[in-house]
């Protein structure tokens, strides 16, 4: 099946990076063809084209926008979440270093429509390369002149900043980057007030991730029509996927929504190692639910037959495993990932991460005793739910899909230290 390539159609190009040979394939067209158009005209197509939000709540974009108030005497922040941690997510990396200036001028149009004239974008830390990327094409862009005052000779005037966190996965949430952004410590905020309202330094913001705005571009030129006419009556366009795992080429792939999930295994990806056999799917990156392979029948890439499935395409993370995986063993590596990685702001998370880890860690080691799964249970329904923000329902997720989807597991290696706790 051919796939449209709308972020992906020149990252091949060795030079795509460098401004005049992004202009020279169609580049920076988009922004100047609507400079002097009604920005609300601008949030009309976005919403008509049906984009949404690929960070992983997959929102309606135009939507989000349209929450901004106007007219408050406040500024309007546009943010660009390129905090990408979630593990087996690296499908923004790819636009980051091979078409930044792809993702400038979608941060242009958004800040456009909103009227916003200080955008920044937030890199996560251990993206040095990338950061570096970003920063020569910011640089490339003010010097002529298509950022700073009267950008493209127009009237409208645009910065955009960079700024580099530290290695927080927990950023990634858009309050607890606004927090970091903001020089506090990066811990999520109350909601409501949403951002959209009271957001970075109590303004109106608007928080996107990097394929959403990347996006932007290609829907200015050809048309919202366009774009609404490529994946499924729900899900709209196409997405970054990135394959890890136990795929012959693993990699970043972009697919039209609404793709079957095992045709894009095997025709996409090459299909599962030679000498073994599927044994299970995390579609959407670490947090969401594990699908075992013989639920995936049937299964379409796209935010709806996810979710029908019993899990969710995420941020597109997708982490193939065959039948040599110990799924215990894939349970406490990620519960030591988030464990390390809560904020530490609310209890459920600070105290019952570690707890999950610890019982997970002594089944997976031959030490579990035969009531450990019934206090993960115990634990993980005094988390989910009950913190401000999402991470404590990521924390639980894997343990209690993967308890559910294979727990003989589970209980073989307990009774198995039972035995030996009886000899």
């Amino acid at each position: 099946m051919a796939h449209h390539k709308i972020l992906t159609e020149n990252v091949h190009y060795a030079d795509q990076h460098e401004i005049g040979r992004y202009e020279e394939r169609g580049g920076y067209q988009a922004i100047r063809r609507i400079l002097n158009s009604d920005p609300l005209s601008i949030m009309e197509e976005v919403k008509t084209s049906g984009l949404r939000g690929r960070g992983g709540a997959g929102f309606p974009t135009g939507m989000k926008w349209s929450f901004v108030p106007r007219n408050t005497g406040k500024p309007i922040y546009l943010l660009c979440n390129a905090d990408e941690s979630e593990p087996g997510t690296f499908k923004d990396r790819l636009l980051l270093e091979r078409d930044s200036h792809l993702l400038l001028e979608g941060m242009m149009i958004a800040a456009y429509a909103l009227g916003s004239h200080w955008t920044a974008i937030y890199i996560r830390g251990e993206y040095a390369h990338p950061a570096a990327c970003l920063a020569k094409a910011i640089n490339e862009a003010y010097q002529r002149g298509y950022l700073g005052q009267g950008i493209f000779g127009s009237d409208y005037g645009l910065d955009i900043v960079l700024h580099r966190g530290a290695g927080a996965y927990i950023c990634g949430e858009e309050t607890g980057l606004i927090e970091s952004l903001e020089g506090y410590r990066g811990q999520p905020r109350l909601k409501p007030p949403f951002p959209a309202v009271v957001g970075l330094y109590d303004c109106p913001t608007v928080v996107n991730n990097v394929e959403t705005l990347a996006a932007l571009p290609w829907i200015i030129k050809n048309g919202a029509a366009a774009y609404a006419q490529i994946g499924t009556e729900k899900s709209k366009g196409t997405k970054l996927m990135s394959v890890s795992g136990h795929v012959k080429n693993p990699g970043v792939y972009e697919i039209d929504l609404g793709y079957p999930l095992l045709d894009f295994i095997n025709n996409e990806c090459g299909g599962v190692r030679e000498g073994h056999s599927l044994k299970a799917v995390i579609a959407g990156g670490s947090s969401v639910p594990v699908l075992r392979a013989d639920e995936l029948a049937g299964v379409l890439l796209d935010y709806e037959s996810l979710k029908t499935a019993g899990t969710m395409l995420g941020s597109g993370g997708m982490i193939v495993l065959d039948d040599s995986t110990d799924m215990v063993e894939v349970v406490a590596n990620l519960q030591h990932f988030y464990s390390h990685e809560s904020c530490g702001q609310c209890t459920p998370c600070r105290e019952g991460g570690h707890w999950v880890e610890k019982v997970v860690k002594r089944i997976y080691e031959g030490q579990g005793f035969p009531t450990d799964l019934m206090l993960l249970d115990s634990v993980c329904s005094q988390i989910a739910g009950h913190t401000i923000c999402p991470f404590g329902d990521a924390l639980v997720t894997p343990v209690l899909s993967f308890i559910k989807k294979f727990r003989n597991e589970f209980d073989e290696k307990i009774m198995a230290a039972l035995d030996r706790h009886l000899v």
